[in-house]
């Protein structure tokens, strides 16, 4: 799949439409409308998506991994786009506009009317929520009949982030760090976390390839399912269809791995006995998956990243990752900490304020160590 130039991505509050879209034909804020019955003459609108994705019924798209948004390029006053099945919270941004949010939008065709006709309009729509308990699909981008297509010019970097709830965005816009789980889907916004604030600087295409909860070896509070390093390989969470994409070269891989292995004690039944060897356990696993990372992008830059102080037990773990992987041989790869965070998001995760910090430490590490991103 091409890439394309990215939109300018301005951190601001979504427009929240809650779950009122349920009725047909519902006026929304940013001239954003369901609608009832399909126009005639709809043609379909060529659209650049970014993240892991697998054709669906109809030649729809089906996405799992959070972050995944789409892109397309018009001239006329109004756009369409389809929503298919599954639970997700979208940002629907007109050029730079304040992006609108679609809270578990009813499955349908859905209106985008621009205020000026003779100029060409970028449309994008950003998945904001995490989607752990199944995959949502996309039914693409259309033009009305006497629409026009206009071009999206490419994008000459991309950067990956992999990681664990850090990375995803949980609850970093909550109010407060208790949060029930519906709150928690609530309150988390990949659009305005660390990845979206990274790949804004360097004008570069994105991939959110993380989930919240998994670890390398062992998940939070040693949840029984698939660590992150299993997963990965894959398109989707069921593990059918691996993840290949020939033009997906990114220069940069950011990856933030291990807070769920270590953030709680061994319970009884756990196949570690002692501490000491889940830390055995996670360091030789962590290796194997950056060199199989390695293998997969063997041009990129790798920028290990934690928010923890140089004394914590996670850092000091991924210290003995990176001394292991650079005696191996590879040296392009990197490690910043993040200490001192507020954690105000829920349940003591990063929050807004905190996204922005990390983002601003591991730009200042790639402008230093990767100045082929071509950093502003």
């Amino acid at each position: 799949m091409p890439t394309r130039r990215p939109l300018p991505i301005p951190i601001l509050p979504a427009v929240c439409l809650g779950v009122t879209l349920a009725g047909a034909s519902a006026a929304l804020a940013q001239g954003v409308d369901r609608m009832d019955t399909e126009p005639p003459g709809l043609q379909p609108l060529a659209a650049h998506v970014s993240g892991r994705a697998v054709m669906g019924p109809g030649g729809s798209l089906r996405r799992q991994w959070p972050g995944t948004y789409a892109e397309a390029a018009f001239i006329g006053r109004e756009a369409y786009f389809r929503v298919g099945p599954g639970e997700v919270s979208l940002r629907v941004r007109l050029d730079t506009q304040v992006p609108v949010a679609l809270v578990k939008p009813s499955p349908g065709l859905y209106r985008v009317t621009a205020s000026a006709e003779a100029a060409a309009h970028r449309l994008r729509i950003d998945v904001a929520s995490e989607s752990q308990a199944g995959a949502t699909s996309f039914g693409g981008f259309f033009l009305a009949a006497e629409g026009r297509r206009a071009p999206l010019p490419a994008r000459a970097r991309q950067i990956e982030f992999i990681g664990d709830s850090h990375t995803v965005g949980y609850g970093n816009t909550a109010p407060s760090r208790a949060c029930s789980e519906d709150q928690v889907w609530a309150f988390t916004d990949t659009t305005l976390g660390v990845a979206p604030r990274v790949a804004a600087r360097y004008d570069a295409d994105y991939q959110v390839n993380a989930i919240s909860g998994r670890g390398v070896v062992r998940n939070f509070d040693g949840l029984a399912a698939d660590v992150l390093p299993a997963l990965y390989p894959f398109a989707l969470f069921d593990k059918e269809t691996a993840a290949v994409d020939p033009a997906w070269r990114p220069r940069a891989v950011m990856v933030n791995l291990g807070t769920n292995d270590f953030a709680t004690p061994l319970r009884d039944g756990e196949r570690w006995t002692a501490r000491e060897r889940l830390q055995a356990d996670y360091v030789a696993g962590y290796v194997d998956f950056l060199q199989a990372l390695r293998k997969r992008h063997p041009q990129a830059y790798v920028l290990l990243w934690a928010a923890a102080g140089e004394d914590s037990e996670l850092v000091i773990q991924v210290r003995k990752v990176l001394r292991l992987v650079r005696q191996s041989g590879d040296a392009r790869i990197g490690l910043v900490t993040v200490p001192g965070l507020s954690m105000a998001g829920c349940n003591f995760h990063p929050s807004v304020a905190d996204d922005e910090r990390i983002a601003q430490a591991l730009a200042r590490h790639l402008d230093a160590r990767v100045p082929e991103l071509g950093a502003p």
